[in-house]
């Protein structure tokens, strides 16, 4: 349910798209150095996305460098490390061994399996230093797969908690702009609940996997009706962005919130129309301007 919240490159310019990158250097650097290389390998673009925006508004003390990497041998690469990039590769490890951990009890996956357990004694020691977010943080995954096991099909409530989940990842002290990142974070999760319900929901309903949206796919209308529901998400959490005083990476920020997360919606329903000729539930409605 992650790598969801990306740039739209062809919007940005060549010196913000290389901030971005440094910064997802830097995410990588920070798991293999705190985690190894196993750490490593939960890098994932939402959380890259974490570190930009907490950086630019808490404006931590920074360090670029420039370095060679396994994956990009040829060419020195830019690279930013501070405390907020700690903290999303914190984050970053410790969502993915709780998902590892489900993805191994409910679906019996192997490789999530071994996984989680090789990244075990790192995510217990950080389960301790964030204490009390890692506790709401398995309680609400814990509501979620129990709404899942029932399969509820109330969208709201679905996204909602996974929305809580990506509050508490966002909300790093409590302070004047707590209320701000809490409430961004939440709708960015309902927004990345919702997007990654759709983008499943032809492989789910081949496999009889569960997927919300099952049913309401059915229905005339239903591509509208979820344009609506991202559009909703979308608009909330930009206002809470908004409101934050953020001035360094501003216009990396605003094209991954007004452009960048809608990059794999609207590939998602390419492919639909590719697979399924006329959308389901399309109607005869016209597409709307996002």
């Amino acid at each position: 349910m992650f790598g969801y919240v990306i740039v739209n490159k062809p919007e940005l310019k060549m010196k913000e798209f290389d901030r971005y990158q440094a910064f997802y250097c830097g995410l990588c650097h920070s798991l293999k150095a705190k985690f190894g290389i196993r750490g490593q390998l939960s890098l994932n673009y939402d959380l890259t996305f974490a570190a930009v925006l907490l950086s630019a508004l808490y404006e931590p003390e920074e360090k670029e460098n420039k370095f060679r990497c396994i994956a990009h041998p040829l060419e020195q690469r830019g690279m930013i490390s501070n405390e907020m990039v700690d903290y999303a590769a914190d984050m970053d490890l410790i969502l993915t061994w709780y998902k590892c951990k489900d993805d191994w009890q409910d679906n019996k996956k192997v490789g999530k399996g071994i996984y989680a357990a090789q990244i075990k004694k790192n995510c217990k020691k950080l389960e301790l230093q964030y204490e009390e977010k890692a506790a709401n943080i398995m309680a609400y995954l814990d509501v979620q797969n129990k709404l899942e096991a029932d399969r509820c099909e109330d969208i709201d409530k679905l996204s909602g908690t996974f929305g809580k989940i990506l509050a508490e990842v966002l909300t790093v002290k409590p302070d004047v702009w707590e209320k701000e990142l809490y409430r961004m974070g939440f709708y960015l999760g309902k927004f990345i609940y919702i997007l990654d319900a759709y983008d499943d929901l032809e492989e789910d309903k081949k496999k009889g996997g569960f997927n919300p949206f099952l049913q309401k796919a059915e229905e005339d209308g239903f591509e509208d009706w979820l344009h609506e529901l991202l559009i909703m998400a979308a608009a909330e959490m930009a206002k809470s962005f908004e409101v934050l005083p953020v001035v360094q990476d501003a216009q990396l920020l605003r094209n991954i919130i007004y452009a960048g997360i809608w990059t794999k919606y609207y590939a998602a329903k390419e492919r639909r129309k590719l697979n399924a000729g006329p959308l389901s539930g399309a109607g005869h409605t016209k597409e709307r301007n996002r």
